[in-house]
């Protein structure tokens, strides 16, 4: 049984197709279902049951799974512990944050390093998904929520205010209940969202009229004209043809923090980009 092949079982369990788990590895299709045949052939078992929806797992594969997750938390536990003691900045670090956070805020950081370290290759990861750092997908990640892996390093970064914007010159809603006023939020699986809560208590009566999970999208909806939204102030200060309102009171505002997996705490390049990153950003 050949450890590469066990990756790609992994990544087709994740993924549930050829595919989808293909483009995570880096292989193409043929490759992945050519090595699959070969490790179920080495394990005399048959691991998924291929339907019209994808890869289903079968028992023996159910099985199979937690060892093979044990197999790579060492393999990458190793990898790991190796990169923590190179001698030169080189190599690639894997960032992962918000998209107008990484926008804002942190592009100039990575201009910055690039040219104080051009052997680091730095790849920014900017979606709503959560990378695990446990798995290597992220090497360091900025979070709004603090982090509860027991194996990540932490530490809260900044604090972000938010402030209430319109279309400049747009009318305000300055007192009121917000009736006859278009929202623009964010998507209902972020609802929950402190700002999103203080905007509808603030305006019950206004209208939701767009939704969206990617901040600059409704900032740009805002300049728009499309309605008032709640946004991070850096990212506001730096949106074109909105302006702020007084509401009476601010929105709350949001901390960020920065973590990275305990095995690399002595990653040379990593704690480059990281003192570099509190340097410019801490609060």
């Amino acid at each position: 049984m050949e450890w590469s092949d066990v990756r790609i079982f992994l990544a087709i369990a994740r993924h549930g197709t050829l595919g989808a788990a293909g483009r995570r590895l880096g292989q193409t299709q043929p490759t992945m279902g050519r090595r699959l045949r070969a490790l179920e052939a080495a394990l005399g078992h048959t691991l998924f049951q291929r339907t019209r929806e994808g890869f289903v797992l079968t028992d023996e594969g159910q099985a199979m799974l937690p060892h093979a997750e044990r197999m790579e938390e060492e393999a990458l536990a190793l990898e790991r512990e190796l990169a923590g003691g190179e001698a030169v900045l080189e190599g690639l670090l894997r960032v992962s944050c918000s998209d107008w956070f990484g926008v804002v805020l942190l592009t100039p950081v990575l201009a910055e390093f690039s040219g104080l370290h051009p052997r680091v290759t730095v790849e920014l990861l900017t979606d709503p998904r959560v990378y695990s750092l446990a798995r290597r997908e992220a090497d360091l990640a900025f979070r709004i929520r603090p982090f509860e892996e027991p194996e990540v390093i932490s530490r809260r970064l900044l604090s972000i205010p938010y402030g209430v914007y319109v279309q400049a010159g747009g009318p305000h809603p300055t007192a009121g209940d917000g009736a006859g006023f278009p929202l623009v939020l964010m998507d209902t699986a972020f609802g929950g969202m402190p700002d999103v809560a203080w905007i509808e208590r603030k305006l019950p009566n206004a209208r939701v009229a767009t939704r969206s999970n990617n901040r600059e999208v409704q900032a740009r909806l805002c300049a728009l004209g499309a309605g008032i939204a709640v946004l991070p102030r850096p990212l506001a200060d730096a949106t074109p043809g909105i302006e702020a309102v007084d509401l009476g009171e601010p929105p709350p505002g949001r901390d960020t923090f920065v973590g990275y997996h305990r095995d690399l705490r002595r990653q040379r390049r990593l704690r480059a980009l990281l003192d570099l990153v509190i340097a410019r950003l801490a609060a």
